[in-house]
């Protein structure tokens, strides 16, 4: 059962990248949801094994997203400022 629910939150963050490619927030908070599942899955498969090189693994993933996720609203907040909104509109004017 628990596993329907881990595949679903998956699914649910690739529709809402596939879905909304004009809004960055709902983007990273997509990307966030399937990184959350994976490690959801991976915390699943290593309760039946026991391995405690698992859970350093899931303690790692979740450090990296973390900063992503620090860094990528960092950057939002730095092109806000200079450009006054955050659309991907916007974004696309920063290719060089």
């Amino acid at each position: 059962m628990l596993y329907y629910i881990i595949n679903s939150i998956f699914f649910l963050g690739l529709s809402g990248l596939y879905l909304n490619r004009n809004h960055i927030i709902i983007l990273l908070l997509a990307l966030e949801l399937i990184f959350l599942s994976i490690n959801m899955n991976i915390v699943y498969s290593i309760v039946y094994s026991d391995l405690i090189v698992g859970y350093i693994y899931i303690l790692c993933i979740l450090t990296v997203a973390a900063a992503e996720v620090a860094i990528g609203l960092a950057l939002l907040v730095v092109f806000y400022r200079i450009r006054g909104g955050i659309s991907l509109d916007f974004i696309t004017l920063l290719k060089g």
